[in-house]
């Protein structure tokens, strides 16, 4: 089973930028799709955005879509997520997780494996 490490969160400002790294191992970084996922406090987990393992498509949460941007770096077995004009709503744990052969799916329980999450926080 593939092990994902998230890093890059932090706490900013409404309008700053922040990039979270997920780097993975244990398995074939190109055979999986990859999601990120947040929860804030209280709520559920919801979908933020996921990228195909084979032609890099992407998709996108509404609330998202034109801030954040998702890519993998397949040489360094690594996806990202660049968060762009971040907005206090945007406050929560990140997870980045990883399905087999996965297409872009945006449902959490498509993905079979999951990292310990990071905290960003966007003040007002």
């Amino acid at each position: 089973q593939v092990r994902l490490v998230e890093s890059g969160g932090g706490s900013v400002q409404a309008g700053d930028s922040l990039r979270l790294s997920c780097t993975t191992s244990g398995g074939i970084f190109s055979t999986y799709g990859m999601g990120w996922f947040r929860q804030a406090p209280g709520a559920d987990r919801e979908f933020v955005a996921a990228i195909s393992y084979r032609r890099g498509s992407t998709y996108y949460a509404d609330s998202v879509k034109g801030r954040f941007t998702i890519s993998r770096d397949n040489a360094k077995n690594t996806v990202y997520l660049q968060m762009n004009s971040l907005k206090p709503e945007d406050t929560a744990v990140y997870y980045c997780a990883a399905d087999l052969y996965g297409s872009g799916n945006n449902r959490a329980r498509d993905y079979e494996s999951w990292g310990q999450g990071t905290q960003v926080t966007v003040s007002s």
